[in-house]
């Protein structure tokens, strides 16, 4: 009788500590609904997907750099994310530069480029040396700069964005597809400035079929090229394919055999991405990469044609930050002066 007194009391004790454990929830902790909200909030599931958007700062055209990102930032709500990369020498410039603009408000990483990498791998040629910048082949080596996305953006300095970057990101690859290029014979309205000027939209004009190294790989002269300066890729292909080392050997064949040269269309960063690229590559939208608006101080799109389109590329000779130029002003539109004073644009009062 007094063992069983003594359980009674045993769980009388438990089903009072029980009620008053309920009742301290109730009063001192968030209910679990709004518990479980909260959590849901901050999973990775329901964050923002993030776009890594990597573009290069060069000494001397920094502010090409500049005003590429203010129009992509200015022009997009997604969340962006800047992979800023320069040399040692210039990075300090272009870090000072973001942080004492309106754009320090972007979320970016400056990255350093070491040049060594390229040892060995370029034909020195003095016709167009601007083209053997070390930082003309980090489109090449995107994995190693590059270490947690899945897909990548990559531009060329020297471009302005008019559209939502979403939209370039949102680019559809082909299986098995590291890239997804602009072909250069894509859009009729460009046609004409290309017949204008005199440039290349075939593999002849960045390829010398006179060697034999390049007549064996099968690729018609008239097959049409593409244009490296806007590039989406993905990582995991791109490393599974090795994608770098077949460039890099296409760059030392080069040194060897002078197969290409900066004498052709493209110089020596587009011609081994034709070559490694050829018929394995996806499309992007063209109105997403209209170029050549650097190729003639004279020859002119339309503005409303301009207008239209989602990003223009100053791919050529003649910088809309240099004269001369043209369509300066929709370029200008986006530059943000250096507060170091280094940069200046050039102009005819100037």
């Amino acid at each position: 009788m007094a063992l069983l007194k003594k359980i009674n009391q045993i769980l009388l004790l438990l089903l009072v500590l029980t009620v008053c454990a309920i009742l301290y929830n109730k009063v001192h902790q968030v209910p679990l609904a709004l518990r479980n909200e909260t959590v849901d909030l901050e999973s990775p599931e329901e964050m923002e997907e993030e776009i890594p958007v990597v573009i290069c700062a060069a000494a001397g055209r920094m502010g090409a750099a500049v005003a590429a990102i203010s129009s992509i930032y200015s022009n997009t709500e997604a969340n962006v994310l800047f992979y800023i990369v320069g040399l040692k020498t210039t990075i300090p410039h272009i870090r000072k530069w973001i942080e004492n603009s309106k754009l320090k408000e972007i979320k970016f990483k400056v990255v350093e480029f070491n040049p060594m990498v390229l040892k060995g791998k370029i034909r020195q040629d003095a016709s167009r040396p601007e083209l053997l910048q070390p930082l003309n082949f980090v489109r090449f080596y995107l994995p190693l700069l590059i270490q947690k996305h899945e897909k990548v953006i990559y531009l060329d300095d020297d471009v302005i964005v008019q559209g939502d970057i979403q939209e370039l990101y949102d680019t559809k690859l082909a299986p098995g597809h590291a890239a997804a290029f602009s072909d250069d014979c894509d859009l009729p309205s460009t046609h004409e400035m290309v017949r204008s000027v005199g440039m290349q939209n075939t593999y002849m004009g960045f390829l010398d079929y006179r060697k034999q190294a390049i007549r064996d790989l099968g690729i018609s002269p008239s097959t049409c090229s593409f244009n490296p300066g806007v590039i989406v890729a993905n990582m995991t292909e791109w490393k599974h394919q090795r994608i770098t080392k077949q460039l890099e050997k296409w760059m030392q064949r080069n040194v060897e055999e002078n197969l290409y040269s900066s004498t052709l269309g493209g110089g020596v960063a587009t011609s081994p991405m034709l070559i490694v690229f050829h018929g394995k590559y996806s499309s992007i939208n063209p109105m997403w990469h209209i170029r050549h608006l650097g190729w003639s101080p004279d020859a002119r799109y339309s503005e409303q044609f301009l207008q239209e389109a989602k990003l223009l590329h100053w791919n050529g000779r003649y910088k809309p930050w240099d004269y001369p130029s043209v369509h300066t002003d929709l370029w200008e539109n986006w530059f943000i002066p250096d507060p170091s004073g280094k940069f200046k644009i050039t102009r005819p009062d100037s």
